[in-house]
């Protein structure tokens, strides 16, 4: 099966020095912009707390300061592992070409060079996924909170399209283009949805999902190659 014939391949390679390369990066960005994260959130509360906070109707309501100055310790516990995913995506697709160029020598060595993705590209590209994924999730507490046994498959179902579509095209449009990429992902939907799904299951693992992000652009790499034709 095409899905788990490139997720293994993806998976033999992982000890290449360039897949460990993006990884140190990736994972040391992506802690960055999580402390930056908190602290800016913490900062914010911070300020809506320093004063006496009143509502309309009511007047000074004191003990509004206590449930900001508790929900910090929330922020600080809660915030990393919401924006873990997103953000390690975000940035690992910043070295998606070290990652799928990896890929082709090691197991498409006859293909032409690429001239590769703009750096400002990449990191559009990035921050518009990392912005889908956070509001996609956000929106589908909604739907944990009133199917609470599905919530599993409802993360893993709809992870797994966003992942699929993102790693596909990112990885089919070093060749193809965005549209022949965009053409090309339509055609393969189910496939490519599947296979964003195996990538999804593991998200839920803590550090196991900062691996993920790799480990995706990888196999779809792979499977682009196999759905394209070999020369693609």
């Amino acid at each position: 099966m095409i899905i788990f014939n490139a997720f293994f391949a993806a998976l033999g390679q992982i000890g290449d020095p360039k897949f460990r390369s993006v990884l140190l990066r990736g994972v040391g960005l992506t802690i960055v912009f999580l402390i930056l994260a908190c602290a800016a959130a913490i900062w914010i509360i911070n300020r809506l707390s320093g004063n006496e906070i009143s509502l309309p109707f009511v007047g000074a309501v004191p003990w509004l300061n206590d449930v900001l100055n508790y929900s910090g310790i929330f922020v600080v516990l809660i915030l990393p592992v919401f924006l873990m995913v997103p953000v390690a995506s975000a940035v690992t697709s910043l070295f998606l070409e070290e990652v799928a160029q990896a890929v082709e020598d090691k197991h498409y060595p006859t293909l032409p060079k690429v001239p590769g993705i703009p750096l400002s590209e990449s990191i559009l590209d990035g921050l518009s996924f990392m912005g889908v994924l956070i509001v996609a999730n956000l929106l589908a507490l909604i739907l944990y909170a009133i199917f609470t046994p599905l919530a599993p498959f409802i993360f893993w179902g709809m992870n797994g399209f966003l992942l699929g579509r993102e790693y596909f095209t990112l990885a089919a449009m070093r060749r193809l283009g965005r549209e022949g990429a965009r053409k090309l992902r339509a055609k393969h939907a189910t496939t490519i949805w599947m296979a964003g799904t195996l990538m999804a299951i593991p998200l839920s693992v803590p550090l196991v999902n900062l691996v993920i992000p790799i480990l995706g652009v990888a196999t779809f790499t792979h499977i682009y190659h196999k759905l394209s034709g070999p020369t693609a």
